[in-house]
């Protein structure tokens, strides 16, 4: 994958607005800007939930011997593999969310020179736009495998406590 200086976007940029920005083109950009920072906020709580979860998720394995979801991999092998498991869904998740925040503006430079400052403001907002759609679909599916990777680790939980109180 070639490697493209943001250079190259700062002059269509700069040839876009011409030293004078209308000012509806800079509210149709602050609004899509305002909606793209909304969303790295909610990226960034749900990945900080979901590294949360996962800590959480492995207590039955790294709780202390004698604790109530304490776990032995010899003796509990089945719900051991099973409780670890059930945090795969919040791995999943954090890397859903690292894609979103890592996926940027990219709009296409290429033939700038030759193109009106009305046509590139097309492009920058259809780039904002397509950003903030699969910023939300991924995000959407974040919360999908979190709410799995939550049933899975209390289903999990309920079998542990469930065969300790039995057993």
């Amino acid at each position: 994958m070639t490697k493209r200086s943001f250079r190259h976007r700062l002059r269509a940029f700069q040839q876009i607005h011409g030293g004078t920005p209308d000012s509806g083109f800079i509210a149709d950009l602050e609004y899509l800007e305002n909606r793209d920072l909304d969303l790295s906020v909610r990226m960034g709580a749900m990945l900080a939930f979901n590294a949360l979860l996962i800590t959480i998720g492995t207590h039955p394995v790294s709780a202390s011997p004698g604790a109530p979801l304490s776990l032995d991999v010899v003796s509990h092998p089945a719900a051991t593999i099973a409780s670890l498991i059930g945090i795969v869904p919040f791995v999943l998740a954090c890397g859903t969310v690292l894609r979103g925040l890592l996926l940027g503006e990219e709009f296409d430079v290429e033939g700038a020179a030759d193109c009106t400052p009305d046509a590139l403001r097309t492009r920058l907002l259809a780039a904002f736009v397509r950003s903030i759609d699969v910023q939300t679909g991924l995000l959407r599916r974040a919360v999908i495998l979190t709410f799995v990777g939550g049933a899975l680790t209390a289903a999990v939980w309920v079998w542990i406590l469930a065969s300790k109180l039995a057993g």
